[in-house]
């Protein structure tokens, strides 16, 4: 699943991929990703594209190494490691992120995402899980040595209303770390993004 960020004519636009780690759709997780997204997209000239977990179908958790990686699991891997920046997210599951997003980025080259800015969000049931995007998500990337963004993203269910990011200061966050990503990738300019997303149907009350 893609979601192009903006067009414009000119040189090539920087590469955002957006990876979100919920095992079906439609999800809070993604919610909150394509949320990054669109706030990254009203700020910054960038293609911007966005994957789930279940884009890369059952061949992800078969997978021991990176040849028997299926087709789609594999072009989200390449699109991974060819990005100029990342948005990920994940559901809390037992205090850490979901074991097929680790597995995924278990198959990344370790020199892929060098210096690349990474914002990090994550979605759990209550305030408890929110330290699981500094202690599992932050020291992930930075064995990456990517480049994370100060901005960390974290949403409960209360947070989210009919699907939709609703609590303002979650919005809050959102904006600054898309502002800290555009700063990053050095483009201020304001351009009218279009976002041509996933199915209606993503968009539907979803489940964590």
């Amino acid at each position: 699943m893609s979601l192009p960020g903006s067009s414009f004519s000119g040189g090539p636009l920087p590469r955002i991929v957006g990876f979100s780690a919920n095992l079906q759709r439609p999800s809070k997780t993604r919610a909150l990703v394509e949320a990054v997204a669109e706030a990254t997209g009203t700020r910054l000239r960038a293609d911007i594209r966005l994957f789930d977990v279940v884009d890369a179908g059952t061949g992800l958790g078969a997978a021991w190494s990176r040849d028997q990686l299926s087709l789609p699991a594999r072009r989200i891997l390449e699109a991974i490691e060819n990005a100029d920046a990342l948005i990920v997210g994940t559901p809390v599951y037992k205090g850490a992120y979901t074991g097929l997003f680790k597995h995924l980025f278990d198959f990344v080259d370790p020199a892929a995402l060098v210096g690349k800015p990474v914002v990090l969000s994550a979605t759990g049931g209550g305030a408890r899980h929110a330290l699981v995007v500094e202690h599992s998500l932050r020291p992930l990337f930075g064995f990456f040595s990517a480049q994370t963004i100060p901005t960390s993203v974290y949403g409960s269910d209360a947070d989210f209303a009919e699907g939709v990011l609703v609590d303002a200061g979650v919005r809050a966050r959102v904006a600054d770390a898309a502002d800290q990503l555009a700063t990053l990738l050095g483009a201020w300019a304001k351009p009218a993004a279009s976002f041509d997303a996933a199915p209606a149907a993503a968009f539907a009350a979803p489940s964590r």
